[in-house]
C-alpha cells in the first residue's frame, strides 16, 4: 500500500506541474492574441483612413465635373449674347452668367476644401501606414518570441503527460479513476498529508484511531471532512 501511496503521490506531483505549464501557456496565448489585437487596430484605423480618403477624392472629382460644366455654361452663355438682339434676353443671359460665376466660385472653394482634407488625410495615412509597418514588425518579432515559448512549454507538457501515462499504468484503473473525481471535485488537489493529528488538506482534526491505522499502511485512507485520500508525513526534526 505505501508503494501505491507513492505512486499517487508523484501522480499528483505530476498534474500539478501539468497545471502550471498550462497556466504559463494559457498566459502567454493571452498576451499572443493582445499583439495581434494591437496590429488589427491599426490596420482597422488605416482601412478607415483609406476608405475616407477615396470618399474625399470621389466627391473632389464630381466637383471637377460640376466645375467643368459650369464653366462651359458660362461660356456658351456669353457667345450667345452676341446674337441676342432685344434687352430683355441680354439682361436674363446676363443674370444667368452671373448665377453660373457665384456658383463657379461656390465649387471652387469646395474644391479648395476638398483638396485640403484629401492632403491632411493623405499624411494622416502615410503617417499611420508607416506606424502599422513598424507596429508589424515589432509584433512578429514578439509573435515569434511568444510562440517559441508557448511551444517550449508544449514540449513540456508532452514529456510529462508521457511520464504520468507510466505512473498511471502501474496503479489499479478503479484508484487512478478515484484520484482523478477526486482531483476534480478538490481544485487539483486528491491527496492530503497527514501531520500531527491534522489533514493539511482542510486543517480539519483527524479521528485519532485513523490517524494511528496511516502508520500500518494496510489500506488507503481518507479525510472524513474533505475526502482526500491521505498520506502520511511525519515532522522533520
Amino acid at each position: 500500500m505505501k508503494k501505491k501511496l507513492d505512486m499517487l503521490e508523484e501522480l499528483q506531483e505530476i498534474d500539478q506541474q501539468i497545471d502550471v505549464l498550462k497556466a504559463s501557456q494559457s498566459g502567454l496565448q493571452a498576451e499572443l492574441s493582445g499583439i495581434n489585437q494591437g496590429v488589427d487596430v491599426v490596420r482597422d484605423e488605416v482601412t478607415q483612413l483609406e476608405t475616407s480618403l477615396v470618399e474625399r477624392e470621389a466627391e473632389k472629382s464630381e466637383l471637377e465635373v460640376t466645375h467643368a460644366a459650369e464653366l462651359e455654361n458660362i461660356t456658351r452663355s456669353e457667345t450667345n449674347m452676341k446674337e441676342i438682339k432685344t434687352n430683355k434676353e441680354f439682361q436674363a443671359v446676363g443674370r444667368e452668367i452671373t448665377a453660373a460665376r457665384k456658383q463657379v466660385t461656390d465649387i471652387e472653394e469646395l474644391l479648395l476644401q476638398k483638396i485640403g482634407q484629401i492632403e491632411a488625410l493623405s499624411a494622416e495615412l502615410a503617417a499611420k501606414k508607416g506606424q502599422l509597418d513598424e507596429l508589424a514588425e515589432n509584433s512578429a518579432k514578439r509573435t515569434e518570441a511568444k510562440q517559441s515559448e508557448i511551444n517550449k512549454i508544449q514540449s513540456d507538457i508532452n514529456a510529462d503527460t508521457a511520464r504520468r501515462e507510466g505512473v498511471a499504468k502501474a496503479i489499479p484503473a478503479s484508484l487512478v479513476k478515484r484520484f482523478t473525481i477526486l482531483r476534480e471535485q478538490r481544485r487539483g488537489q486528491a491527496l492530503a498529508i497527514a501531520r500531527d493529528g491534522y489533514c493539511m488538506g482542510c486543517n480539519m482534526h483527524l479521528p485519532p484511531q485513523l490517524y494511528n491505522n496511516l502508520y500500518k499502511y494496510e489500506e488507503l485512507l481518507a479525510c472524513p471532512h474533505c475526502q482526500r485520500i491521505l498520506i502520511l508525513k511525519l515532522q522533520q526534526q
